[in-house]
């Protein structure tokens, strides 16, 4: 990496670059994420207590997670309802990447884009918001679906994980587009038609051809989103009814409410190590590495 930057911009230019990512990384990166471990292995102690015998490393605060039933129940619900709105996110996000690299002429595909990203220059939480208006009991999906004559009384979208799936598909849904989009469009279109020409029909030109070859742009939109996900507070805080709560609320009571870092930390750590367990479960599945998902 310094080698090419050194051959484009110049030795100086190229150290102060470098020496700025550094700085990034450093400062915002590791230092946190170590100042977060150092946390979550000591107990929350009164000022007057740090220093004394009591400020020790103990694994008390993971140990309450595994101790509590109800926290337990929520983390993996959190992670497995993650990995679901990553596999929604890509069912919906394939035949659009694939729509806007090989099918729409540039002015359409241009179209499209724009139509994608005009709802993202609006913050998050208004987004989720206009969610909560749809999908409300009186709201306006329920408003069409009676006067259509699809259901007889309004259905309560909001009362399980419903809503918070559909905000967080919503939500999500660019940082899957994107990449597979990319890896999509670098594939030769000869290659789509010498598979057509040889009789493939589409599901297996899919599955033989495009989707190996975009296989790091599906890698990387399955470790953005499942990411985002699992590390989501604003949607599920609107949109997930009283008994359906996600982990990061939780994480969120113990720093704020609660007042315990320490035990905060420990939950945030827990969750951020099975983040990194869930990108090394995709690199493996798709058999890419970190400079193809760099790509």
């Amino acid at each position: 990496m310094f080698s090419q930057l050194k051959a484009r911009f110049g030795a100086p230019l190229s150290v102060g670059v470098v020496a700025l990512i550094a700085v990034w990384l450093i400062g915002m990166v590791i230092l946190p994420q170590l100042l977060m471990v150092d946390y979550s292995f000591k107990p929350n102690l009164l000022p007057s207590e740090i220093g004394s015998d009591k400020d020790r490393y103990t694994l008390e605060n993971y140990a309450t997670l595994f101790g509590n039933t109800i926290h337990l129940t929520i983390f993996f619900k959190t992670i497995w309802s993650s990995v679901l709105v990553t596999f929604l996110t890509l069912f919906v996000s394939y035949p659009l990447a694939f729509y806007l690299a090989k099918v729409a002429t540039p002015k359409q595909a241009a179209l499209c884009l724009l139509l994608l990203l005009i709802p993202f220059w609006i913050n998050e939480i208004l987004r989720t918001f206009s969610w909560y208006i749809i999908l409300a009991y009186k709201g306006p999906l329920n408003a069409l679906l009676l006067g259509l004559g699809f259901i007889d009384r309004p259905i309560r979208f909001l009362s399980g994980d419903g809503g918070v799936l559909i905000g967080m598909v919503y939500a999500y849904i660019l940082f899957m587009i994107f990449p597979i989009y990319n890896a999509i469009e670098s594939l030769d279109g000869n290659q789509i038609k010498a598979a057509r020409n040889l009789g493939a029909g589409w599901i297996r030109t899919h599955y033989r051809v495009i989707v190996p070859h975009a296989k790091p742009g599906i890698a990387t939109g399955c470790i953005m989103t499942f990411m985002l996900a699992a590390g989501s507070y604003a949607v599920p805080a609107l949109l997930g009814s009283p008994g359906s709560r996600w982990f990061t609320q939780i994480i969120y009571n113990w720093f704020f409410e609660g007042g315990d870092w320490n035990q905060g930390a420990a939950y945030a750590f827990l969750l951020l190590v099975i983040c990194i367990g869930f990108i090394g479960l995709v690199m493996k599945v798709f058999k890419v590495g970190l400079g193809d998902i760099a790509r």
